[in-house]
């Protein structure tokens, strides 16, 4: 078979997805992402062996213009486009487009709007059957100033979860745009320890702020930043808290990474929730959450500031002994380029 023209090869290994070139029902040419997918050494082999599912080989022997879905390349169910378009006299290119991606992002996007909208519809129901009640002319004064209180403490939390996702909203807005403000760590961390103070006292706990090194310099978005300090404390104070020891943070360097560490003396959380503590609504302990006042979107709104700042959020929890939540900074996030 004639080889083609280096240009060619180098065309092909341009795209990112699997694409081949077909000649006479044979692979003329496959560059490195076809080769991974179907096999180092498909070039030269007959369409037949090198494509053996049947939708797609049945496509690229009609020879025709066409785009169709297909699923069993390189997984049982993985699915891809099969695009096929006739390039000159009896020759093919082939591309296949891994839509994987694009089904799992619509897939948390339905399961998104599912959850926000159970979570919003609870309280909502609490709220209607106690309106409706208080309408009642024979409602004791008691009950009535009860059902009240509810109301106004399922309206709040409503406000909450409405907050957060507006909150989440912007920041997945901001998320490619780079931050550009000098700021101090430390000064942030003081700063986050004196506005959740209050709601430490409330629940009996003590917060420590540890600076292991001052004027911690790093360029961030300060507000993003106090937001997600303000969420791992709120947390630690509602799950961790207040029940073996203080909840520190900690502020200082790892080498030439900044880094700011909250840390609990609490329950704990077992191994195999902490893959998926970052997932909106998701919740270890479901009830104890919602009694707590949590609306399940905090770590969520802390793990998309993370990485607007090229940082890494670790957690490490031991049950009974307790959490520990990091969030390391690239060690070059002091200047400003």
């Amino acid at each position: 078979m004639p080889s083609l023209p280096d240009t060619v090869d180098d065309l092909l290994e341009a795209f990112d997805q699997p694409v081949l070139v077909v000649r006479a029902g044979r692979v003329a040419a496959a560059n490195k992402a076809a080769r991974a997918l179907l096999g180092s050494a498909i070039v030269d082999r007959d369409i037949r062996v090198a494509m053996r599912q049947p939708q797609a080989l049945a496509a690229l022997l009609a020879g025709k213009k066409t785009d169709i879905e297909i699923a069993g390349i390189g997984g049982a169910e993985r699915p891809w486009t099969l695009s096929v378009r006739p390039i000159g006299d009896d020759n093919l290119l082939v591309r296949l487009h891994d839509r994987g991606e694009a089904i799992a992002a619509e897939r948390m996007r339905v399961d998104f709007v599912a959850n926000a909208s159970h979570e919003l519809r609870t309280p909502l129901a609490t709220i209607s059957g106690y309106a409706e009640t208080l309408g009642d002319d024979d409602v004791p004064d008691e009950l009535r100033k009860k059902f009240a209180t509810t109301i106004g403490t399922e309206s709040a939390r409503m406000l909450r979860i409405i907050e957060d996702l507006m909150s989440l909203s912007r920041i997945e807005a901001d998320r490619f745009r780079q931050p550009r403000e000098s700021i101090m760590l430390d000064r942030i961390a003081k700063i986050a320890g004196q506005q959740i103070a209050p709601l430490a006292e409330r629940r009996a706990c003590r917060i420590v702020v540890e600076i292991e090194q001052d004027q911690v310099a790093i360029v961030g978005d300060s507000a993003q930043l106090l937001q997600a300090f303000d969420n791992l404390l709120s947390n630690a104070i509602r799950y961790g808290g207040g029940e073996r020891g203080p909840i520190t943070l900690t502020v200082g360097k790892d080498g030439l990474r900044p880094f700011v560490r909250i840390t609990d003396c609490g329950r704990g959380i077992a191994a195999e929730h902490l893959p998926r503590l970052t997932e909106r609504f998701y919740r270890v302990d479901e009830a104890r959450s919602r009694g707590s006042g949590g609306t399940g979107l905090g770590l969520a709104i802390v793990k998309h500031i993370v990485e607007r700042h090229r940082a890494v959020l670790d957690i490490r929890s031991n049950p009974g002994i307790g959490s520990k939540f990091t969030i390391l900074f690239p060690p070059e996030s002091g200047r400003l380029s």
